[in-house]
């Protein structure tokens, strides 16, 4: 048996997971996200936001995003966003559960700063449309979109907003909604493709490679580490961390990397401590089996240490085997 393939009476995928994550991998799928959004106003909004961040503010243009982390002075990430430029403000996107830790965050720095914060939770409803086929579900204007390229738009007699998103692996787009058009819209969608439910999503976010804060990404965790380079800038100029950031680039890397591993054997969970020589090299934080062509591929996400993450090594740790992997998991998407 090949590193990472599994006998399917060993890992039972539900037969929902299956369809949905076909539809997502060579259709389209629709869902729900808990995203809470943050409008930025204010004459100093852009300065202000660029010496917080990791990623340039600066220079955004209207209408396009950047990811980004916003890190202590010590250069441990405290929380993800995304940032968009709406001209007229700058909206900030995460996940809800991150939104107090970032509202805390942007308080205790804005002091003497021409900058207001608006929270539009209970404003916004957000949906994901992703796959394949996405486009076609939502517009022709939506093929010509670029990577977290953000304009206002209409579907379906709903005036929204839709964001290109910039998950490599297939197009992949959010609609932004008045928070009372939610369901309306919400029904719409689904009589254009299928719902896709959290268990898929999390297996489908495993596979793409995609780490999740709070799972993949801890407050321990350096920029560095997480092989999130979309979230650097190195030319924007001073944020908080911003020190110990260039500090880590001119020494030239950091001591773990974040990446992938496909499984065999005893299936592990997040946690588990992959061994070298007697000592823990490796940790994984996600784990989840891949329904393919070829079977059920279990897959991981975790950090190693970076002289012996060498893409195809494997390590064997009691029952388990692992198998160093690039990210994506390239060929799920092949199949």
């Amino acid at each position: 048996m090949q590193v990472g393939l599994q006998d399917e009476q060993t890992v039972a995928i539900p037969a929902e997971t299956r369809k949905e994550f076909h539809a997502l991998t060579s259709g389209c799928g629709v869902f729900k996200l808990d995203r809470a959004h943050i409008a930025l106003t204010g004459a100093d909004r852009v300065r202000w936001l660029n010496g917080m961040v990791t990623n340039n503010i600066r220079d955004l243009a209207a209408g396009q995003g950047i990811y980004a982390f916003l890190l202590n002075p010590q250069g441990k990430i405290q929380a993800d966003l995304y940032a968009f430029n709406r001209a007229e403000s700058i909206v900030v996107e995460t996940e809800s559960k991150q939104l107090e830790t970032i509202l805390q965050i942007f308080d205790r720095y804005i002091i003497m700063d021409e900058v207001e914060v608006e929270n539009l939770a209970g404003k916004v409803a957000v949906f994901g449309v992703v796959g394949p086929k996405s486009a076609e579900v939502l517009s022709e204007h939506a093929k010509e979109m670029q990577p977290l390229q953000v304009a206002k738009s209409q579907w379906n007699g709903f005036e929204i907003t839709l964001v290109r998103g910039d998950n490599p692996c297939v197009p992949n787009y959010e609609i932004w909604a008045k928070a009372q058009d939610a369901e309306q819209l919400g029904n719409a969608l689904l009589e254009r493709a299928p719902e896709i439910h959290e268990q898929t999503l999390e297996v489908f976010r495993v596979a793409c490679g995609i780490p999740k804060f709070g799972v993949d990404v801890r407050q321990k965790d350096l920029p560095q580490e997480t092989g999130q380079e979309r979230a650097l800038n190195f030319n924007k100029g001073c944020y908080v961390g911003q020190e110990i950031v260039e500090r880590i680039r001119s020494r030239g890397a950091v001591h773990r990397m974040f990446t992938g591993f496909e499984v065999e054997g005893a299936i592990p969970s997040p946690g588990f401590r992959i061994q070298h020589e007697g000592k823990d090299m490796a940790e994984l934080t996600s784990v989840a089996a891949l329904p393919t062509a070829e079977g059920v591929r279990t897959v991981a996400l975790g950090y190693g240490r970076r002289e012996l993450m060498a893409p195809d090594k494997e390590y064997v740790t009691g029952e388990t085997k692992v198998r160093v992997a690039a990210l994506p998991f390239a060929r799920i998407f092949s199949n």
